[in-house]
């Protein structure tokens, strides 16, 4: 074993080493790379077993494509071409899967989550080229969608005595499950059977619905107006996804669900009722900053529903595009593209939910649009960190600058305040306000709520094991004090495991806020209820159910974009 200072000074050893692999320069820097060139002429493809091409693909689907793309172009996590992989050769590969980097990559091995058999068969798979997956269109689609319980066979009003406003949806994400849990009692009121990896759980506008998607591009739409909650309706709209999301306009409620894909470029417009796909849109095209290239893989990132026109708010990642797709004419769809910055990943709307703004993590950039007025407001670059993450992202008053939203970073360790009131408050509009110093690089959501006066930062992809064992909170009322840490892994009280702390996520009320404490398949995960105004420990949420508890979602602070 390693000891911190140790593993630390190898982590970044190998973080520069893979990420500058191209930065040689001079004499020196020409012969290595000469070097490296007959390296890789005499290199021999390594030769996978059918058995072991299949077991890859699948690592890479459940672990990497998310960061490195299908095709491994790269976005959040750097591109993997065989023209660099190669060159690094099977060792410096194995260490750098097995140790992660402080930029977000995580510590597969060291962390138990990968053997070192599975980090040989990466290594070598990835000096592979990669397959392109096929092609997944309405015909694909219709032969997954299930029509389980038909509408006219519902409910026609609530059948239990849950308070939905305060129910939770928890991913479950090696277990391919959701877990509904009481927020009043704590309880687990029933688990469901789902996607692998469940990313985000989405409202219709009446919160009788709930939509998730799996990471395998299922979505399944829940009833939770039944006696127990359960599915009723469910799609396969490709072979990877992330975003769903539901039509809000006002006359519009309900009427259709959107899903985005990873693979294919695409997304779908669905029967808000049914499920049933009827519009699918490609977005493979040219870049943003490049007319002319061309991307074959494009990705959908986040979508959301816009409050003040009839329009899906969509992310493409690698072109660099928001487009507000009007649901109002199916048949003639009209489609707005802002051009914005490449590699568009997370984001949320301020608190008028006006203005959505949103990470363009690899450019180190926050993109504002008005989706009011349809519009690109300002890409905003200076005081933003490395790697912005900021999930939906945190809005509260500053009690200098006024109502702001925050984004932390996968990157490094800071936590960039942007002003977000281009009326009171014109002067810091737009334009980050402060810094602030948070525990570590490797943090993937930011919290707080408007009722309360905290600001939570997680950390779980941090090399720290201090770090992503704990969160960080910020007093907004006096932000320069510094974070204060508290160890929730440890209050758990689990075992063994590596116990990363992620995402914070409040109640109705404001008063409480969760953390998933994220454990191995066969470790003992829970859920860390925490007392906002005291920030001492309320309840631990325990269930041999829970396993590898991630994402959480409050059905009132969903359906009303609070964040």
């Amino acid at each position: 074993m390693f000891t911190k200072p140790i593993r630390s000074t190898i982590v970044g050893a190998l973080t520069i080493g893979v990420l500058s692999s191209f930065a040689l320069a001079g004499p020196a820097g020409a012969a290595d790379a000469a070097k490296k060139d007959d390296a890789a002429k005499a290199f021999e493809v390594p030769k996978l077993t059918d058995a072991e091409h299949a077991e890859a693909n699948k690592i890479y689907f459940q672990r990497c494509a998310g960061c490195h793309g299908v095709l491994r172009k790269g976005a959040t996590g750097v591109p993997l071409p065989t023209s660099f992989t190669r060159k690094r050769g099977l060792q410096e590969l194995k260490d750098f899967i097995t140790y992660g980097s402080a930029a977000g990559m995580p510590n597969w091995g060291t962390s138990g989550e990968l053997s070192p058999a599975q980090i040989d068969l990466m290594a070598r798979y990835l000096m592979l080229e990669p397959q392109q997956p096929p092609e997944f269109g309405v015909k694909e689609m219709r032969a997954t969608w299930k029509l389980i319980v038909p509408p006219s066979k519902r409910p026609t009003k609530k059948m239990n005595d849950l308070d939905l406003s305060n129910l939770f949806s928890v991913t479950l994400r090696d277990a391919g499950e959701v877990a509904l849990i009481d927020g009043n009692t704590k309880k687990i009121i029933t688990v469901i059977k789902t996607g692998y990896a469940v990313h985000i759980s989405r409202l219709s506008a009446s919160g009788r619905y709930l939509y998730v998607i799996g990471r395998d591009a299922k979505v399944n739409m829940i009833d939770l107006w039944m006696k127990v909650p359960q599915t009723v309706a469910e799609i396969k709209v490709g072979m990877e996804a992330r975003s769903v999301e539901t039509s809000k306009m006002k006359g519009w409620e309900d009427k259709y669900a959107i899903a985005g894909t990873y693979w294919p470029p695409q997304f779908v417009i669905m029967d808000g009722a049914t499920m049933e796909p009827l519009k699918v849109v490609s977005t493979r095209g040219f870049t943003v900053d490049n007319p002319s290239e061309y991307h074959p893989e494009p990705r959908v990132a986040a979508i959301v529903a816009s409050h003040y026109h009839p329009e899906f708010v969509v992310n493409v990642k690698e072109t660099g595009k928001v487009l507000l797709v009007n649901y109002e004419d199916l048949h003639n769809l009209k489609i707005t593209s802002i051009d914005a910055e490449r590699f568009l990943h997370d984001g949320g709307f301020d608190s008028t939910k006006r203005y959505f703004l949103t990470a363009a993590n690899a450019r180190n950039t926050i993109v504002v649009i008005d989706t009011k007025k349809d519009k690109l407001v300002k890409k905003i670059t200076e005081g933003v960190g490395s790697k912005p993450h900021p999930g939906r992202g945190a809005n509260f008053i500053d009690p200098k600058y006024g109502p702001v939203w925050a984004t932390s970073d996968l990157g490094d360790d800071m936590i960039s305040v942007i002003g977000t009131d281009p009326v009171k408050h014109a002067k810091n509009a737009w334009k980050v306000v402060r810094n602030l110093e948070g525990l570590g690089g490797g943090s993937l959501f930011i919290k707080t709520h408007p009722k309360s006066h905290n600001l939570w930062v997680d950390d779980p992809l941090s090399p720290d094991e201090e770090n992503y064992q704990a969160v960080g909170v910020f007093d907004i009322d006096h932000l320069d004090k510094p974070i204060v840490s508290l160890p929730i892994a440890k209050w758990a009280d689990l075992g063994p495991g590596p116990k990363r702390v992620v995402q914070g996520e409040y109640n109705k009320a404001g008063d409480e806020v969760w953390f998933s404490v994220w454990n191995g398949k066969k470790q003992k995960s829970a859920i860390v209820v925490i007392d906002d105004k005291t920030r001492k420990l309320k309840a631990v949420i325990k269930d041999p159910r829970l396993i590898t508890p991630t994402g959480k979602f409050n059905v009132y602070n969903t359906m009303h974009d609070i964040y």
